[in-house]
């Protein structure tokens, strides 16, 4: 009978779901949709996937496997999401994963029951557990802004973005600086009229190729080799892409206030050169939606025949009710980003964005996660948990911007660090 629940079978769940396996722990895993690959399946029919048809991964294929499951090294640099999500189904299969999960089950409600937790399912059935770990995403949720005013033309989430078809020669804004605003921009720059990148506060542009190699293998290089602390190889890698790049201001793109290392770089190759040749230009915040017309407060106007909203996602748990976990205010403070003090039973794997590669990193909290389970090593007292989750808050605000965007931030190595101590390895 098994005594732990995973929800959702992407590249966390599975990750956890093999750790547990290796430590001769029984579990339950259910996925909504019917097959795993989460975010990385192409219109998975769970509904929850951002994927567009030529979503490539920012980070490089060394830095990307798990562990004991290195990428074939014949794949290219930055893969696809079709190659990746061949690896993940590789992994899973490998490990005999697939069959371990009840696809097609959507979970409805996890409630505390006394020191337990019941997890009532779609068709109404309900099983009890000791622990449940959350493994169902966080970038599925679209947040959409309040401007003022109404727009009379096409206008979705980047969420929902999969291919540049529908805006051939038309006119189109695309809202947001992020790695998918900046995707999607280029992606559909060749074939619409043209495309313009509104930036309520800019961002800092890295390469994702730096003198022919990959921009996070220099970073990898000066962390992993020389170990420098993130803050000064971050330090230095701004001042390399100034020599490699130039100043981003030529293009149209305002230099951030805040220096590199305080935030999360949006990665393109293409960008500037496409701002360069006229595909793409820059525009600060809109002011005003008017009809078919946008105004951004520089005083300008333009008209568009559709807006791209590629401007985040909601943190979101429709299983868990706001009195046992409220995203937006206790998503930032869980005990090493994964137990909330209140509810030790609850466990969320993949709910961090660190400086560095996502994947391997969860693979170390499914590692933490089937020590815990397994009683190598026991949850501090809540008391001792909140005071952890003080520090690292204090840590995040003395190094990165205060905006809801670094709710999930982490520092790889040194979180990393942190994992391995507690269990011992």
């Amino acid at each position: 009978m098994a005594d732990i629940c995973i929800i959702g079978a992407g590249s966390s769940g599975v990750t956890v779901a093999k750790a547990l396996r290796d430590k001769g722990l029984a579990f339950d895993m259910f996925e909504k949709g019917s097959d795993i690959g989460g975010m990385w399946r192409y219109e998975n029919d769970n509904g929850q996937s951002s994927c567009y048809a030529s979503l490539h991964i920012d980070t490089s294929r060394p830095n990307l496997g798990y562990s004991d499951f290195p990428i074939d090294p014949s794949l290219p640099d930055f893969l696809s999401h079709a190659q990746f999500l061949r690896h993940l189904e590789a992994y899973a299969d490998a490990n005999g994963l697939r069959e371990l999960v009840t696809f097609g089950t959507r979970v409805d409600r996890v409630e505390p029951d006394g020191q337990r937790w019941r997890v009532t399912l779609a068709n109404g059935e309900s099983r009890d557990y000791a622990s449940v770990v959350c493994a169902n995403g966080h970038l599925w949720d679209p947040r959409m802004p309040d401007f003022p005013g109404h727009f009379d033309g096409h206008v979705i989430h980047s969420h929902h973005y999969r291919t540049a078809a529908p805006y051939e020669g038309k006119r189109v804004l695309v809202v947001g600086l992020g790695n998918s605003a900046v995707d999607i921009a280029v992606d559909i720059a060749r074939r619409a009229e043209h495309v313009t990148v509104s930036t309520r506060r800019s961002a800092w542009i890295m390469p994702k190729y730096l003198m022919g190699i990959p921009i996070d293998q220099w970073s990898g290089f000066l962390v992993r080799r020389l170990g420098l602390p993130v803050v000064w190889s971050r330090w230095i890698m701004s001042r390399l892409i100034r020599l490699g790049v130039g100043d981003q201001r030529r293009f149209g793109l305002p230099r951030p206030e805040h220096p590199m290392w305080r935030e999360h770089a949006t990665l393109s190759q293409e960008l500037l050169p496409y701002i360069g040749h006229g595909y793409i230009d820059i525009k600060p915040d809109v002011s005003e939606l008017r009809r078919h017309a946008v105004a951004f407060t520089d005083g300008t106007e333009a008209d568009y025949d559709a807006i791209i909203y590629a401007t985040g996602y909601s943190i979101s748990f429709p299983f868990l009710s706001p009195d046992v976990f409220d995203p937006d205010r206790d998503a930032g403070r869980l005990y090493r980003r994964m137990v909330p003090p209140a509810h030790p039973g609850l466990i969320f794997a993949g709910l961090v964005q660190p400086v560095g590669p996502t994947i391997p990193l969860v693979e170390l909290q499914g590692k933490w996660i089937a020590a815990l389970l397994s009683g190598a090593f026991e949850l501090p007292a809540p008391q001792d948990m909140e005071k952890e989750i003080l520090e690292h808050l204090e840590d995040q605000k003395r190094t990165y911007l205060d905006s809801a965007r670094y709710t999930l931030e982490v520092d790889f190595r040194a979180y990393a660090k942190q994992l391995r101590s507690d269990a011992g390895w």
